[in-house]
């Protein structure tokens, strides 16, 4: 008799709202059990709730990515309840004010380095274990980079900075990952309309030193392209995604 199919565990940092929420409750369409990870419980909570009322279950487990004893219960917690994780969405992120750098509080730089760049590290290094660990062995990570891991905008250093960062750890677990079945994969998103974008529509500056409207996409579309990434067999890989609203200023920016 043929051994039943394992359950597909999947993690998202930054689970509570925006994109994260959007690839949280897809992967729970395409049948993987989700588990919902951010600092703030109440958004992580009305996530869950939303799958729930679609007859799905998703486990939310607050922890902050910046820290690495708050990361490392996080993943004890998931290998005692599933024994395995299948996919990470490293999600979680944080932007600075658009100021001339010599503006810009060192505190508020190391806030955007220790979430979107040791955040990603911490939580890409804890799923590399539990990966390598597991039988059978292996799995995927997928990382949220973004158009600035290319091309920066205007006042832009700790973002593009960070974003910059985590091209490099893409490539990086990429290569070590293959003698263990483990493979990494970036999502660089321009314009996904969100709590956090919805600045954009009023105007952003731009290379030339103008104000201008930008074009935004909707979120699901972000969500459709990392489930794409996410179905994947391990035996392939989407290195590098870049999904963007068609007419927004980034090839020729600047």
């Amino acid at each position: 008799m043929a051994s039943a199919a394992l359950p597909r565990i999947a993690l998202v940092t930054g689970a509570g709202t925006g994109i994260g929420r959007a690839v949280a409750l897809g992967l729970l369409k395409d049948g993987f059990q989700v588990v919902l990870t951010g600092r703030r419980a109440e958004p992580l909570a009305a996530v869950a709730e939303a799958a729930a009322a679609a007859g799905q279950h998703a486990l939310a487990i607050p922890a902050d990515v910046r820290d690495a004893q708050s990361v490392q219960a996080l993943f004890d917690n998931i290998e005692r309840r599933f024994g395995r994780l299948d996919l990470l969405f490293n999600n979680a992120g944080v932007n600075a004010p658009a100021v001339p750098m010599d503006e810009l509080p060192v505190e508020r730089w190391k806030d955007v380095i220790d979430t979107n760049v040791t955040g990603v590290f911490l939580c890409a290094r804890a799923a590399f274990g539990l990966m390598r660990r597991q039988t059978p062995q292996g799995g995927r990570i997928i990382n949220n980079g973004s158009i600035s891991a290319h091309t920066p905008r205007p006042f832009s250093s700790p973002y593009t900075a960070s974003k910059h960062a985590v091209l490099g750890l893409t490539k990086t677990i990429a290569l070590d990952g293959r003698d263990f079945n483990i493979v990494c994969s970036q999502v660089d998103i321009g314009n996904a309309l969100t709590e956090l974008s919805a600045r954009m529509t009023q105007g952003v500056r731009q290379a030339n030193g103008t104000m201008a409207t930008e074009p935004m996409m909707d979120v699901e579309h972000v969500a459709q392209a990392v489930r794409y990434m996410a179905g994947l067999p391990l035996s392939t890989n989407v290195l590098n995604m870049t999904v963007m609203a068609s007419q927004m200023p980034f090839v020729g920016r600047g």
